[in-house]
């Protein structure tokens, strides 16, 4: 690991190295993760070097975005192997916060964005990105980045951080980034890590279904629901029965689209065996 990079888990002492960082106007990028980093997280730290005079990432799985009956307890935790990974790149401090310090005794205070957390994953996750918005708002005071960088595959998430940060107005700029895939299709995800060879395999229909859903609009099709019928169609055929969802929504609001156009979301979750996975794509 570099010897340049700092590991902080204290609360206070990632305050103050954040402001000694910020002395002399100088501007702080930061990378949220949950660790188990893979190329599309490193794309998210390059894109914070580009940015920014000073990078920031944190690694915090954090309990409260979890469900009872999701992977928490088995979430890959590798402190050494992402530390290295990092080591290539420009970052200032890694952030290790405790739970404990994060969820103090008797914390009862949540953040909500009420209408855009209800939709795709909010349905069959409750709870979820109420964890999100409440860890991410934490993570922004504690920092006090002047710049925040998230991937697009949690489109969701994205949308839900915008929003907050907007209806709070927080001076943080949101710097979305786009999916990165293996050279095959699929999206990266620490998850992934979860497949078998066999459900690998079968994970890659959630990026054909994307795929032959963009083509077919390209093709000329507007018609939203013959579109989800198309990728519906490739899930069924590769043994995908445990579909979340597939839909195509207003890239802002997430409201239902009956006739798609530019610009549009495309998302899908599903579980491959065990393992949810989502992934989605832009008309």
């Amino acid at each position: 690991m570099s010897k340049n990079i700092r590991i902080i888990s204290s609360l206070n002492e990632m305050n103050e190295f954040s402001n000694e960082l910020k002395r002399g106007s100088k501007k702080i990028a930061f990378v949220p993760t949950m660790g188990a980093l893979h190329e599309g997280h490193l794309s998210l730290v390059s894109r914070a070097n580009q940015i920014a005079d000073h990078t920031v990432v944190s690694i915090f799985v954090n309990p409260m975005q979890f469900g009872q009956n999701e992977d928490f307890g088995n979430y890959t935790r590798d402190l050494e192997g992402d530390t290295d990974k990092l080591s290539s790149y420009k970052v200032d401090a890694v952030f290790l916060p405790d739970s404990k310090d994060i969820y103090p005794e008797n914390f009862q205070t949540y953040l909500e964005v009420t209408e855009i957390q209800k939709e795709l994953c909010g349905k069959s996750r409750p709870g979820h990105f109420r964890g999100v918005a409440t860890v991410v708002l934490k993570l922004f005071n504690i920092v006090q980045p002047d710049y925040a960088v998230f991937g697009q595959k949690d489109f969701q998430q994205l949308k839900v951080i915008e929003r907050f940060v907007k209806d709070l107005h927080l001076g943080v700029e949101i710097i979305p980034m786009p999916i990165v895939r293996e050279e095959d299709g699929l999206a990266l995800s620490s998850r992934n890590a979860y497949l078998s060879e066999e459900e690998r395999a079968r994970a890659l229909s959630l990026s054909k279904a994307l795929y032959a859903i963009s083509q077919r609009f390209r093709d000329g099709c507007k018609d939203a629901g013959l579109l989800v019928e198309e990728g519906m169609n490739i899930l069924n055929n590769s043994d995908v029965n445990d579909i979340d969802y597939l839909e195509i929504r207003d890239s802002q609001n997430l409201e239902l689209i009956k006739t798609a156009q530019s610009g549009n979301l495309v998302a899908v979750a599903a579980k491959i065996g065990n393992t949810r996975l989502i992934d989605n794509i832009i008309l």
